[in-house]
């Protein structure tokens, strides 16, 4: 692709040309010590519905909901190209794309596709990260012996992945996780972009400072405030001046990655799933009132952070999973400044996601709170605040965990939580703590 092309297809020009200039001068070889791997399934769910309806192929074809008070699960590029992104409401994509023909949920056939690419990538390395259905980063090290470069690797499970599923996908190679999967995201759709060592600063530095792994809207306000809108002028701010702004752990991760510096490594899927923990509830009857969905947000984030002071436990990534009445399914993720294990830093990350969601009415079937990335709790070192009390929150918490452990569940809860719960009782939590 072109470095016109490229901004045609609406990259900033500075990145357009930092991208394009990989593409052009990157040969085979220049892979070498690029052996961590993002794979993005191109429009996944949109384009795995479309193995049954080829001559849809090339139109805007949105998967969701059929009913206005549905929402987007995926849509083609096509549709994308009007706007129409995930999440968003039926009605609204319609507006946005009149002429796109709208097809329900395959949620059986997008699992056995998604279990038929990940199975694929198994048989290159047993070292896959599973994220979604839809994405997953390898670390192909111990692959490049029998298999060859890093870059023919990720060719070979391109074409083998179009080959045998149908679908396609675009890659990232390069050193490390952060870089990685923002290459993967400008090789789309259908490509591959390299990212060798020596080139990392110059791919990184013109992109805007969302392109940051832990920067959310809120963080991005926050730099611009600082005058800072590019990953090269977040690098070029002393640590110490990002510390202060944006708190110890935040900022010294943030000037970390604007250098490319990444520490975390590919780690199994399997080993994920133990790091994390999670509550989830389906509703008796599918609701559409906001504040009855937070409620049980709120219920769920509680039940989660009992269950991680329970196992001595603290983490930094929550995740909000919301499934709406036709069973499309939505998750969200917020990364925190600091690892916590209080059920009101949970709840405040998981309603902020439910707020940028932007759903108003749309009717949910389930909702659940998780939270990834767990360490020991004695091993993260507490951050004290200047205008914290001696006694506070972190002392409620464990005091609510010792009357819980005396009277029973439910002895002491939220106010809100009080409230009866749409339909009844509902049914009982499918996870977290009993």
């Amino acid at each position: 692709m072109s470095r016109s092309q490229l901004a045609r297809a609406g990259l900033d020009p500075a990145v357009a040309a930092s991208v394009a200039g990989l593409r052009q001068h990157t040969p085979g070889d220049a892979s070498d010590g690029c052996t961590v791997l993002h794979v993005d399934m191109d429009a996944f769910y949109a384009s795995v519905s479309l193995l049954e309806r080829p001559d849809l192929r090339g139109k805007p074809v949105i998967v969701g909901g059929g009913s206005s008070r549905g929402v987007v699960l995926s849509a083609t590029y096509e549709a994308r190209r009007s706007g129409v992104h995930s999440a968003m409401s039926m009605s609204r994509a319609r507006r946005m794309c009149p002429d796109a023909v709208v097809l329900p949920p395959d949620p059986d056939r997008y699992a056995a596709v998604s279990a038929a690419v990940v199975a694929l990538f198994t048989s290159v390395t047993p070292v896959v990260e599973q994220l979604g259905m839809d994405e997953a980063f390898l670390d192909v090290s111990g692959a490049v012996r029998r298999s060859g470069s890093p870059l023919q690797i990720a060719t070979d499970l391109r074409d083998r992945v179009a080959d045998e599923q149908g679908v396609t996908c675009s890659v990232g190679l390069a050193t490390t996780k952060a870089v990685a999967k923002l290459a993967s995201g400008r090789a789309k759709p259908d490509g591959a972009l390299v990212v060798p060592a020596d080139q990392v600063v110059p791919f990184l530095h013109p992109l805007p400072t969302s392109a940051l792994w832990g920067v959310g809207e809120k963080t991005e306000q926050a730099l611009a405030r600082l005058g800072l809108h590019t990953v090269g002028q977040v690098a070029h701010t002393p640590s110490a001046t990002l510390r202060r702004a944006l708190g110890d752990a935040l900022g010294a991760s943030l000037h970390e990655l604007a250098w490319g510096r990444d520490p975390r490594p590919v780690v199994p899927s399997a080993a994920v799933a133990e790091r994390s923990t999670g509550a989830q509830e389906t509703f008796a009857v599918d609701v559409d009132d906001p504040e009855v969905v937070l409620r049980e947000v709120l219920r769920m984030s509680e039940r989660v952070a009992r269950h991680l002071r329970r196992d001595g436990h603290v983490g930094r990534t929550v995740v909000l999973v919301v499934r709406f009445a036709d069973f499309t399914t939505v998750t969200r993720s917020r990364t925190l400044r600091e690892a916590t294990d209080s059920g009101r830093d949970v709840y405040a990350a998981a309603a902020a996601l439910w707020t940028a969601m932007g759903l108003q009415r749309a009717r949910i079937r389930l909702v659940g709170v998780r939270v990834e990335g767990l360490v020991d709790a004695e091993r993260v070192p507490r951050q004290l605040r200047l205008d914290e009390p001696e006694r506070g929150w972190r002392e409620a918490d464990r005091a609510v965990d010792a009357a819980v452990r005396r009277f029973g569940s439910g002895v002491v809860a939220p106010a809100s939580l009080l409230l009866p719960r749409p339909g009844g009782q509902g049914r009982p939590p499918t996870g977290g703590v009993p």
